[in-house]
């Protein structure tokens, strides 16, 4: 009977023992996911009321003619037939994809070189990160007056420049044919040392012992960079890749602003601008938000798909 006792005990205290770990590991997961859910509440809410819901009114806003005293008349789709044979809207939208296509993989590049340079044990490196970087979180208007006044026609530090190699009657943001390629510089200058930042990160989470065991192997630098650094960036580069382009596309109108005015004779009207123009200088607000609804659904469109293709950024 002291048998069956003792071991009606040692049963009941391991039955406890066993149920008292679970309900543990219940309650901390309970309360990581509420903790989880008032972090992320502030994000949520912040998006909901700057990004979702205006998106949402500029969509709707599409169907109508506003003319910016109050007046509201539902056309239905009129703005859109307006765009289609817009033929300002079209040189826009060529002018956002030949900017496009040399920002972004400009960016790629240098901000990469630059990070796998400042990755380096360098005099100074410190400091240099830092230079690099500063450009960016200077507000974009300053940059624009920075440049305006260093590319100034004649008087500019860089007209001054050239003319001592006699390169005189060059207007960087006068002439057609250089404002836009001027503009792309002045993106990619500020915009590099962010990226830096991100690619920067991401190499800091390769492991070491990878580079040890090529080297062991007799591996060169440029092995090392094919074999195991962009494999092994690729979720880093696939976030480089839809932020970037989600920015070039939807930013850069302080810059055109003060640096070309989207000129010279349209040469830098970008879309984003070209729907600044029809909602704050011509009072198109219905135009401009049908304009405005496109250019959200191609962000969006270009994100699926990025997210689609590369599985969430995972390349599996």
């Amino acid at each position: 009977m002291k048998g069956i006792e003792l071991a009606r005990t040692a049963g009941t205290s391991s039955g406890s023992g066993s149920t008292r770990p679970a309900s543990v590991g219940v309650t901390r997961a309970r309360r990581e996911r509420r903790a989880a859910f008032w972090f992320l509440l502030p994000d949520t809410l912040g998006l909901l009321i700057f990004v979702a819901v205006p998106m949402v009114l500029a969509i709707v806003l599409g169907f109508f003619r506003v003319d910016g005293f109050g007046s509201f008349d539902f056309i239905g789709i009129d703005n859109y037939v307006r765009m289609a044979g817009d033929p300002q809207f079209w040189s826009s939208v060529r002018i956002t994809l030949i900017y496009l296509v040399a920002v972004v993989p400009l960016i790629f590049v240098i901000g990469l070189g630059l990070a796998l340079l400042v990755q380096q044990k360098l005099p100074f490196i410190g400091l240099i990160r830092s230079a690099l970087f500063v450009p960016y979180v200077v507000s974009l208007v300053v940059v624009a007056m920075v440049w305006q006044f260093m590319l100034a026609d004649r008087v500019g530090v860089l007209s001054r420049v050239l003319g001592l190699f006699g390169f005189e009657n060059i207007s960087p943001l006068g002439e057609p044919s250089l404002a836009l390629a001027t503009v792309i510089v002045v993106t990619v200058w500020f915009q590099m040392g962010y990226y830096m930042i991100i690619f920067l990160a991401g190499l800091q989470d390769i492991p070491g012992e990878y580079y040890e065991a090529a080297r062991i192997d007799g591996a060169s630098a440029w092995q090392r960079l094919v074999r195991i650094t962009l494999p092994l960036l690729r979720p880093t580069s696939f976030f480089v890749l839809v932020t970037a382009t989600v920015a070039v596309m939807t930013g850069g109108l302080d810059l055109i602003f003060v640096l070309t005015g989207g000129g010279p004779a349209g040469a830098t009207s970008l879309l984003i601008f070209y729907i600044y123009e029809q909602a704050f200088l011509f009072g198109e607000l219905g135009y401009a938000a049908a304009v405005g609804s496109v250019l959200v659904v191609a962000m969006l469109a270009w994100s699926l798909a990025m997210f689609a293709l590369t599985k969430g950024g995972r390349f599996e």
